[in-house]
């Protein structure tokens, strides 16, 4: 270090918070129990003390043998602490009691470690948004800016129970995208086991009692025979092979760019999935962007958060483009235009929210039309994919065991 240099000073971690099981006595002689956190056991008992109780025992939860660190955060729990503090706040409630609250309700240990640090962290002296910032995975951008738009505009409850209504369409939105993808995903995953375990197990046992009754087998029969002896010499590629083509995608989805938009590209281009697929990013678009013009975001600044809440590479960038029009001075209407992917009425209904100033709840209606239209395709996709899935399963399985009949009724018909 160099000489006259003042030495840089560490900033120290903020200490740890256990959480501590207490048995004590109140005024009245009453033996009280609960849990308390601290940052030990002295603190407790000092704290038990002033609320009126003479503590008996002090001692440090154990931890769970199985799951310590908790399950994973998801959105929908984002989802649901969003409605708990946008109501907490409305109700009056200082946030850091706000937290303390939600946190002590939390089964999640992790997602309850999490909501304790940014207590701390907003006790220390962040603000809600640089305490959120520690967490960009589970609060991102856009949610930080909305968070910090509205404490700077000192309406930081209107803005948390708008953020909560967003977070939960965008999941209910999800949640039955996901659900209809399940069901007819699980079904085929089912009548390929049944598939392998005919042709592995069952088929070779009729094709030895063919082979002893020395009958002459029909077309079909020798194709199914023929595609029982491929799968018992090479089961093990053909699994492996779907396993690596199903890996391989789920990686290239991750890692590389370019292979994710050719990839969400052929996704917006399938019949009826595709559909829906561009009718979800549409309203995700339109709900994200009325959600932060409403907050208080410039057009610009908030293009550039919404790019990355439409749930597609395409519409992303094409918001990122929209962005660099609207910032030479472009109307939204027309960058949108430009692009080719918004329907022609989302972009009218736009031209006519800019033009009376009332642009994003010109925008909130889209996304309510456009989520009712997702929730209406999700529906007839359902109903669609059921019998279509039991025609394929009727081919696939009930062709296997009429061919593997067929020279039983042959050699029938010969007695």
């Amino acid at each position: 270090m160099a000489l006259g240099a003042a030495p840089t000073s560490q900033p120290r971690a903020e200490p740890t918070l256990i959480t501590y099981e207490w048995v004590a006595l109140d005024k009245r002689n009453k033996l009280m129990k609960g849990e308390m956190q601290g940052k030990n056991a002295a603190l407790v008992k000092a704290e038990l003390r002033r609320l009126g109780m003479n503590p008996r025992s002090v001692k440090e939860r154990p931890k769970p043998l199985f799951g310590a660190a908790g399950k994973s955060v998801k959105p929908r729990d984002i989802a649901i602490f969003s409605r708990q503090i946008a109501t907490m706040m409305a109700a009056g409630v200082p946030m850091v009691q706000a937290f303390d609250i939600i946190a002590s309700g939390q089964r999640n240990i992790r997602f309850k470690n999490m909501l304790n640090d940014i207590r701390q962290g907003i006790e220390s002296g962040s603000s809600l948004d640089e305490a959120l910032g520690r967490y960009p995975i589970h609060f991102d951008e856009l949610y930080r800016n909305l968070v910090h738009a509205g404490e700077s505009a000192g309406v930081l409850d209107t803005v948390l129970a708008t953020v909560a209504t967003y977070k939960e369409r965008t999941e209910a939105i999800k949640a039955k995208i996901k659900k209809a993808m399940f069901y007819p995903a699980m079904v085929m995953l089912v009548a390929f086991a049944v598939t392998m375990i005919l042709l592995i197990f069952v088929i070779p046992v009729f094709q030895q009692t063919f082979r002893d009754a020395g009958a002459a087998l029909p077309a079909p029969t020798l194709f199914v025979i023929g595609a029982s002896q491929f799968m018992q010499s090479y089961w093990w590629l053909v699994i492996g092979g779907m396993a690596a083509v199903i890996v391989g995608t789920i990686i290239g989805n991750r890692r590389s760019k370019t292979f994710a938009q050719v990839l969400d590209r052929i996704s917006l281009r399938l019949p009826v999935i595709g559909n829906i697929l561009r009718q979800s990013a549409v309203a995700r678009f339109t709900r994200t962007l009325g959600v932060t013009f409403r907050a208080g975001v410039p057009l610009v600044d908030a293009l550039e958060s919404v790019a990355g809440a439409t749930g597609s590479i395409i519409y992303g960038n094409a918001v990122r483009a929209m962005r660099e029009d609207v910032a030479v001075g472009h109307q939204l209407q027309l960058a949108m235009r430009q692009t080719g992917l918004f329907p022609n009425m989302v972009v009218q209904m736009t031209g006519i929210g800019e033009e009376s100033g009332a642009l994003d709840s010109m925008l909130f209606k889209v996304a309510d039309f456009y989520e009712e239209e997702v929730n209406n395709a999700v529906d007839t996709l359902s109903s669609l994919l059921e019998p279509l899935i039991m025609v394929v399963l009727g081919v696939v399985v009930g062709g296997m065991v009429i061919s593997i009949y067929l020279p039983i009724f042959k050699m029938a018909g010969n007695v």
